[in-house]
Order: C-alpha cells, then sequence, then structure tokens
C-alpha cells in the first residue's frame, strides 16, 4: 500500500498520546533573565530542570516542539540495562576499574526508574515484566548462553535462557532459535514518564515553554546570551539536552552525535486473548540481528507496538509502515492482514563509542547521545547533570572526563551510515 493511500487510515501521532493533549506551557512570556537555560524539553532536560529548580536556581526550558515531542514522547518504552560497550570492551579502552563503574551506571539507571515508580509514586506505566532476546542463529543463542554463565562478578543479571524447544511460551513465533529473558528489566508508557517527569520539574518551580526554538547561545560576561524564537534571554548557565535532535545550534556537539531515524507501528486492537497468545507474559522483546527490531504489546495489551530501524533518515513516517509490516510479519506470519492504525518516526542519538556523555564544553553543559536507551538513561543522567550544575556532590558519574569523539569530515550529515546499514543487513541476511 502506497503512503498515499494509508494518510487517512493511519494516524501519524504516537500511540501514547491518543487522548493525552501536549504538557501544556507553564509560562506565556519568557523572562529577560534566569540562572539557567535548558535547551531540549525531553526526558533529560525535565530530569535535570527539576533539580536546578529544586536548588533554587532559576530555570527556564525551551523546546523547538511541544514539550516532549520529540523522541522522549516517541520511542518504544523498553526499558534495559543500556550500557551498549560490554565489560570486556570498555575494559580495553579504559581499564577494569572505570569499566567496572561505568558498567555499573548502566545498573544504576534502570534503578533509578524503578524508584521514581515505586518510591515516588509517580505514574509512569512501570511495568516489571522482563524483556526477551531471540536468538536471530543457533550460533547466536549459544553467545547469548555464554554471557549468561559468565557474568562479571557484581554486574550479574537474572537472566533465564530459552531455548528453542520453549520458545513458544515467551513468544507465539519459530522466527527465533530460543533466546534469554533479563528477569529485571521491562517497559514503561512513554507518554505517561514524560507528563510525570513534567510535572516534577512544574512543581520544583521551573518553567517550561515549547514552541521556541532556540537559534544562538552567545558567550557574554556572567554568562550566556540565548536568542530564541520569541525573545532574548541571559542565563547564567546553559545545558543541551538536545540528543538525536542535536543540529547547528553547536557544531562541537552536532559533530559528536549521530541522529539515526527509529519508526514504529501499532496495530489495531487484538484483545487482550489474542495478544497474550503471541506474547504470553507480556514482555518487551528484541533480537540479535545488528539492524535493531523491537516490539511489545501496548500498555492497555490490546495492541502490538513493532519498531525497528526500517529507514535512515525518512520523516513520513507512513513511507515506513511496508517495511514495518513486512519485518512485523516475519516474525508473525498470522499477522499478515491485521490493519495498522499509527505509525510515527523519532531521532535517537548515538555516538562513535556507544556511550553516553555528560559534561562542559566551552562553559555550555551537556548531556546526551544515549544510543537508543534513553528510556532508563536519560532520566538518570539528566538528573545527574543537573546536580552538576548546582554543585552537588551526587552528580558525579563514572563517564565525567571522558573523551566525547568525533570523526574526520563527519559534520552532522552521517554519510557513513547508509553502506553501514546495508553491510548489517547482508550480515543478519547471512546470519553472522
Amino acid at each position: 500500500m502506497e503512503p498515499s493511500s494509508l494518510s487517512n487510515a493511519v494516524s501519524t501521532a504516537p500511540l501514547w498520546w491518543d487522548g493525552r493533549p501536549a504538557p501544556a506551557p507553564t509560562a506565556s512570556v519568557l523572562p529577560a533573565t534566569v540562572d539557567v537555560v535548558i535547551v531540549g524539553a525531553g526526558y533529560t532536560g525535565l530530569s535535570a530542570a527539576r533539580e536546578t529548580a529544586a536548588a533554587g536556581r532559576s530555570t527556564l526550558v525551551l523546546d523547538a516542539w511541544d514539550i516532549g515531542g520529540g523522541c522522549s514522547g516517541r520511542n518504544g518504552g523498553q526499558a534495559a540495562y543500556s550500557i551498549k560497550p560490554s565489560f570486556e570492551s570498555l575494559t580495553r579502552r579504559h581499564g577494569a576499574e572505570l569499566a567496572f563503574r561505568i558498567c555499573e551506571e548502566g545498573a544504576a539507571a534502570l534503578a533509578h526508574l524503578r524508584m521514581l515508580s515505586a518510591s515516588e509514586g509517580l505514574e509512569t506505566g512501570w511495568r516489571p515484566v522482563g524483556v526477551f532476546i531471540g536468538a536471530h542463529t543457533p550460533r547466536h543463542y549459544a553467545e547469548l548462553a555464554r554471557e549468561a554463565q559468565h557474568q562479571t562478578p557484581g554486574l550479574e543479571q537474572r537472566i533465564r535462557m530459552v531455548p528453542k524447544a520453549a520458545q513458544h511460551e515467551e513468544i507465539a513465533s519459530d522466527f527465533y532459535h530460543g533466546g534469554s529473558v533479563y528477569e529485571d528489566e521491562g517497559s514503561v508508557d512513554p507518554a505517561r514518564l514524560l507528563l510525570a517527569l513534567y510535572r516534577r520539574a512544574a512543581a520544583a518551580g521551573a518553567a517550561l515553554v515549547g514552541r521556541c526554538a532556540v537559534d544562538a547561545i552567545e558567550r557574554r560576561t556572567g554568562g550566556f546570551e540565548v536568542r530564541t524564537a520569541l525573545g532574548v534571554v541571559h542565563a547564567r548557565q546553559v545545558l543541551l539536552a538536545t540528543n538525536g535532535y542535536s543540529g547547528k545550534l553547536s557544531p562541537w556537539h552536532q559533530r559528536r552525535v549521530i541522529p539515526i531515524g527509529s519508526y514504529q507501528i501499532a496495530t489495531e486492537p487484538l484483545g487482550l486473548e489474542r495478544m497474550r497468545t503471541l506474547i504470553p507474559h507480556g514482555r518487551a522483546i528484541s533480537d540479535t540481528r545488528r539492524v535493531v527490531v523491537y516490539y511489545r504489546p501496548s500498555a492497555d495489551g490490546e495492541r502490538l507496538v513493532f519498531g525497528g530501524r526500517s529507514a535512515l533518515f525518512e520523516t513520513n513516517a507512513l513511507a515506513c509502515v511496508p517495511r514495518l509490516r513486512a519485518m512485523m510479519t516475519e516474525i508473525f506470519p498470522q499477522l499478515a492482514s491485521v490493519p495498522v492504525t499509527h505509525a510515527w518516526a523519532g531521532f535517537v542519538g548515538y555516538t562513535f563509542d556507544k556511550l553516553p556523555h555528560l559534561g562542559c564544553h566551552d562553559g555550555v553543559f551537556y548531556c546526551m547521545g544515549y544510543c537508543g536507551q534513553g528510556v532508563p538513561l536519560a532520566p538518570y543522567f539528566g538528573m545527574r547533570i543537573g546536580q552538576q550544575m548546582v554543585g552537588d556532590a551526587r552528580g558525579r558519574t563514572a563517564l565525567d572526563g571522558l573523551d566525547f569523539p568525533s570523526r574526520p569530515f563527519y559534520r552532522g550529515v552521517p554519510w557513513f551510515l547508509a553502506p553501514t546499514v546495508l553491510s548489517y543487513r547482508w550480515s543478519d541476511k547471512l546470519g553472522l
């Protein structure tokens, strides 16, 4: 079906926002002077704003879109241990002691997300259902088993192997060769998490304004002049919390973050019983292929939400529906005739070393580069960078001071992605 024929039948708003208005701005006029300006009103910016405002700093959060209109309102909601490089590869780069502490940050981020729901009682839609990782080949299954059996002492996770013979206990598909269940992981409702962080920041006293693009940040005596679509604001501190939407505003950061498109579809309601048949335990699911897919039941348990890297820079979500449907029905052939009701897109921010980065460059604070794992990482590191900005020692992290690498000739347009993804697709096709 062509995108034009889908336009009347498929909503391009994320499923999570059905029946929910975007968070309203808390200010209608920009102040002339504030202590802190935060650029980006997603999970990172809102979490940082809560810390700076709670410490008594006048705080203004600005976003070019609606509040949370970037990937914080467009992600799939999966929440897993989120440091991508292995302990071994980090050890080769940074030594065993720092590698261990970096891995601990991944566990701390997931624990922080749980705490927001449990201890603070925030309504995030947290579902501690675990995550199933499907093995694309028998060799991949053996690798998953080795990883589960040889975990680094002190960094252990609760992992249970599921052989192919028992696979239907996890998923009504023969596509995989078994897999592993990460028992302590889960998912959130992306919109509920965004709204919870928005309310925390507002309650702490932060001013939140959407539809206000920042055009320039200029150093001035005692701070910065922030030029926006709604006027000029003078700030003592500035934080860039733009992740996959880091553009020309700061060329230094743009050279270090790679925007990669992530695309999702949602089926029509299938009913609770049918969804339980497809994914009996309601887990979030991914697999071991290089070209990522991720899927799970919707928050109400009625639909399948399916996402993946079906394109690179496509901004028309409808154009990606045919490829996403093909990816979905490769796993679930029984859904071939099921209508799609929603399709949406967003941009995640990757880094060249596959680590998130936070710190201060040329006087401007930054926190970004979650490599597709922003659900647990952004609220956590947003909190930490906010604490650093007010001099709170709790804000220290194992990532402080790490080099934030770029590559020669990269200026924000990732020309190298197309051949890389093509090679990944061939590797997946060949089962490598």
